[in-house]
């Protein structure tokens, strides 16, 4: 207690202990009280008064100078009680290459007991309602079970008026996490690092281009499915969600060279090979199969009957033999030596898929890879197909790669003049133009008589067409010579002057 009345009158000013210890904090700038506190303890300093310093209020200089973020500490129990309670859904994206589907976007959903993950590909963001529309009403069904409440960021691919009002008719509740606060939706963040993170590493143990991501997500989405433990309830996802254990005696090596057979889907000769080289990209979902692209159809289908070749073949082209005594030969020179050779000696077509983001890197494992798989592509997003002519997946073509390419095709114009004077300029249609007066003198469908005055002469024009085969490939140059079109007032003058002879 403080005596008012005994306060000297020459006296200025009152501190109180904890004023004072405030006051050092100032003084010294600003620096934590607990080091404060150890200072003075040890004696360490000379001129500090012997106080307490606790921090009993807040510093707004420190607020302004050191806050940092709240710290989230792990939960240690299971807030659920059975699967589909609460789904936690994120994007991730976009990719700078577009996927074999053409997608661009991952939708990661992770269930709350389980942590069973699913993905979903997207080509765009505005997509992500149909997509996850259609799953809760596939994965409703299988599990005879209603959701409950999905947990998401305020991406606007999420909190807009179409989720709102599919969550409010199937009677989801939709929690949000803080803005620019993705530790509040940690379950699919650290999911989706790790989805990214091991889909990049098959990517790079394989040399496979960049456009087989998405297959490269989804195996190791189905791999960590069944791989992965609970932390609390010490299961995998697989047995929490589907009541069973995971059996993992069918997984291979992504990637991997593999041997299709081919059972009846095209014609085979009797001497044909019975199987197709592919490669492996993962299981299907829909089917007890492999995905599987195959590199003669460059087409990815799911087979069942596939023979894998899991050896590592980048250990084995690395492998040095020596011959006579000389010095050490890479392995892989003398494959490529070969198969440059051969290429030299027959026709090599290279054929792409879809347009991609960026061409394929080159390294010194990926030298088959080149040639055998089709190559990514820089496409602008705002580039105007319209105005190109031809197809943009098949890239520029060189004089170099149309050596032995040029003695096997017949080549057509990709253009359509619009007069006669356009199409003498070209020689692929004037070789149409002379093929159809040919037709005309060969089946004898005209005769030369002499002209007189009484004759009114028809006109005649040049049509020119090219002829379009399945999806859009220009095969051949049509010129036709047709009649022109006679005007009403052309045949009034005909039948008079047929009615005054």
């Amino acid at each position: 207690m403080l005596n008012v009345s005994s306060i000297i009158p020459s006296m200025n000013s009152l501190l109180s202990q904890d004023d004072e210890s405030w006051l050092w904090h100032r003084r010294l700038a600003h620096i934590h009280m607990h080091h404060l506190n150890r200072i003075e303890s040890k004696d360490l300093l000379t001129g500090l008064p012997k106080l307490k310093f606790e921090r009993n209020k807040l510093c707004e200089a420190c607020q302004k100078g050191k806050q940092t973020k709240s710290s989230f500490k792990p939960i240690n129990v299971v807030s659920t009680t059975r699967p589909l309670e609460v789904l936690h859904i994120d994007l991730f994206g976009p990719s700078r290459t577009k996927s074999l589907g053409g997608n661009y976007y991952g939708l990661v959903i992770v269930d709350d007991y389980s942590w069973f993950t699913w993905t979903l590909f997207i080509a765009i963001i505005d997509n992500a309602y149909l997509a996850f529309k259609n799953f809760a009403k596939v994965i409703q069904n299988e599990k005879g079970c209603r959701i409950s409440t999905i947990k998401s960021d305020h991406g606007g691919e999420f909190q807009n008026e179409r989720f709102d009002k599919f969550c409010e008719k199937e009677g989801i509740k939709h929690n949000f996490s803080a803005p620019r606060t993705p530790q509040q939706n940690g379950v699919v963040e650290r999911k989706n690092r790790s989805l990214e993170k091991l889909a990049r590493t098959l990517l790079n143990a394989t040399d496979l281009p960049k456009y087989f991501w998405a297959d490269a997500v989804c195996t190791t989405c189905y791999v960590l499915n069944r791989v992965l433990i609970q932390p609390i309830l010490k299961k995998t996802p697989y047995e929490l969600f589907r009541g069973r254990k995971p059996n993992i005696s069918h997984l291979k090596v992504f990637g991997c060279k593999c041997f299709i057979l081919n059972n009846g889907k095209n014609n085979l000769g009797k001497f044909d090979p019975k199987a197709d080289e592919g490669i492996f990209l993962g299981y299907s979902l829909h089917s007890h199969a492999y995905r599987v692209y195959n590199k003669r159809t460059m087409v990815v289908e799911d087979f069942m009957h596939v023979a894998f070749d899991e050896t590592d073949h980048k250990v084995q082209e690395n492998i040095k033999i020596t011959a006579n005594g000389d010095e050490p030969v890479n392995q892989k020179i003398v494959t490529d030596q070969l198969v440059n050779s051969e290429k030299n000696n027959q026709l090599s077509e290279v054929q792409s898929i879809e347009p991609q983001d960026q061409p394929i890197e080159s390294s010194t494992g990926a030298a088959a890879t080149s040639y055998e798989l089709p190559m990514e592509w820089r496409v602008p997003r705002n580039l105007s197909l319209d105005n190109i002519i031809g197809q943009v997946h098949k890239g520029v073509t060189t004089r170099r790669s149309m050596n032995h390419f040029c003695e096997h095709m017949a080549f057509v114009s990709q253009v359509e003049p619009k007069s006669v004077s356009e199409a003498l300029e070209d020689s692929n249609w004037i070789n149409a133009m002379y093929e159809e007066l040919k037709q005309f003198a060969r089946n004898e469908v005209w005769t030369l008589v002499p002209r007189t005055s009484e004759m009114n002469v028809i006109g005649t024009k040049w049509v020119f067409k090219n002829k379009l085969y399945k999806q859009g490939v220009i095969v051949r140059n049509k010129a036709r010579l047709v009649a022109k079109r006679v005007t009403i007032r052309k045949k009034e003058l005909i039948m008079e002057k047929i009615l005054h002879q």
